[in-house]
């Protein structure tokens, strides 16, 4: 056996633990791990930590390395950043991304790792996930040169869109969101920012990210006629109201979902799951995403962070969790 490691794990909804595990030896087309850090993203995993994932929805939602079931007990994550002790030789000393739950050390495939570019810091590399979603996102949306676009909702996943719709040619990004602190990001993104009663509108694209009803009716209130929406919003249980029955037809508006779990077909015929990822790695070469890092705990602190994550006491984009690595 090649040891034991500690994992954070979701006892019951509201609580978690840290367990010790036992690790198998690495086989031949595996790597054993050692986390540098982890990442928790605000909006899934507190509700999955609240207990708040639908009975219909425990199988889109598992983790691709995710043990136990929902609501719990259930280890669940997928914003992991290590080093490959052993293994496959040409990975062995290389820092990887992992779609990993909280766990000091790890097996799996191989195939599994994605090596994280020596342009980007292992820090910032928990957000390939997020910035992974973006992409799909964007992939999905299409925006073109020149467009007038809108991010709703400033959380992790909505300033990941509005950092890589920066980048876009002649395009004019606005963040949208209704805390003013959310200014400060926007800025180091290099986007515009406003309140939702401020927002511009006539736009041609809305991402919506605020899981909210207000903001989706707000998102399509920001539409030119004929305009898109792109939901990236992830409800949980919760039932969502919208004024359909207003200016949506005779605007001829489009409501459009985005999900990660599945390659945009847009692009579906050309990428893989792993090219998405490689992709999302190399846009973190771009240091002003560390505006997406806003706190950081140690691994030990995990289960007395996270319900003040999932509560909002602790406001956070992404919550970083960094490992001593003492404990192999």
């Amino acid at each position: 056996m090649t040891g034991t490691a500690r994992a954070f794990w979701l006892d019951s909804p509201g609580r978690g633990v840290i367990r010790e595990v036992r690790l198998p030896e690495p086989g031949p087309d595996e790597v054993l791990v050692r986390t540098l850090f982890s990442g928790v993203s605000r909006g899934t995993e507190t509700l999955v930590f609240g207990g708040r994932v639908p009975e219909s929805q425990y199988g889109t939602m598992r983790a691709p390395f995710q043990e136990g079931d929902f609501p719990g007990p259930v280890k669940y994550g997928y914003l992991n950043v290590g080093v490959v002790e052993a293994g496959a030789g040409d990975l062995v000393g290389r820092t990887v991304f992992c779609l990993y739950p909280h766990q000091t050390r790890y097996v799996v495939p191989a195939a599994a790792v994605i090596p994280v570019p020596p342009a980007v810091p292992a820090g910032r590399a928990v957000l390939a996930g997020t910035v992974e979603t973006a992409v799909n996102a964007l992939w999905d949306a299409a925006p073109l040169v020149g467009d007038r676009i809108a991010v709703v909702g400033g959380g992790m996943v909505g300033c990941s869109v509005a950092a890589l719709l920066a980048r876009f040619p002649g395009v004019r990004v606005q963040l949208v969101d209704a805390d003013p602190d959310r200014a400060k990001v926007a800025d180091a993104l290099g986007v515009g920012f406003a309140s939702p009663a401020d927002a511009l509108g006539g736009v041609d694209l809305v991402v919506h990210a605020s899981a909210t009803d207000a903001g989706l009716a707000r998102s399509l209130e920001l539409l030119r006629p004929e305009g898109t929406v792109l939901e990236l919003s992830w409800y949980g249980d919760r039932s969502v109201a919208l004024p359909l029955g207003e200016a949506f037809h005779s605007r001829r508006l489009t409501l459009r979902g985005s999900q990660v779990g599945t390659v945009s077909p847009a692009r579906a015929a050309t990428r893989t799951y792993a090219d998405r990822l490689a992709l999302a790695l190399d846009l973190l070469a771009d240091p002003a995403l560390d505006a997406l890092v806003t706190g950081e705990s140690s691994f030990d602190e995990l289960p007395d962070v996270m319900p003040g994550l999932a509560s909002g006491e602790i406001p956070a984009l992404c919550h970083r969790i960094r490992y001593s690595g003492d404990d192999d």
